[in-house]
């Protein structure tokens, strides 16, 4: 893949019984943040920004850490927007709703 910026998002829904689901999913928001990528923490997703290869890591570190920390089932919810011809970044889409 190129070496232009993407921004992606990932929501991950623990289904599980064994602790909230927040935990679970406090602990994924840690790896993304460990990873040193451009990040913001939504309500329902948390958005990264980087090159593919970087972004792509990082999902599979989250799928990674929450299957060897033994979280039962969990859905990965994710969308990639990807410009061929150069970076796609998330100010560009968000910056006229900033006050």
């Amino acid at each position: 893949m190129h070496s232009f910026i993407i921004n992606a998002s990932i929501q991950i829904v623990p289904v599980v019984q064994d602790k909230h689901p927040y935990e679970w999913v406090d602990e994924a928001i840690a790896i993304i943040e460990q990873s040193g990528i451009k990040y913001e923490v939504g309500a329902f997703a948390t958005v990264m920004e980087g090159k593919y290869d970087e972004v792509m890591k990082v999902i599979n570190d989250v799928n990674e850490y929450l299957y060897s920390r033994g979280c039962n089932e969990w859905i990965s919810h994710l969308q990639i927007q990807i410009r061929s011809n150069g970076d796609m970044t998330a100010d560009e889409k968000t910056e006229k709703f900033k006050k």
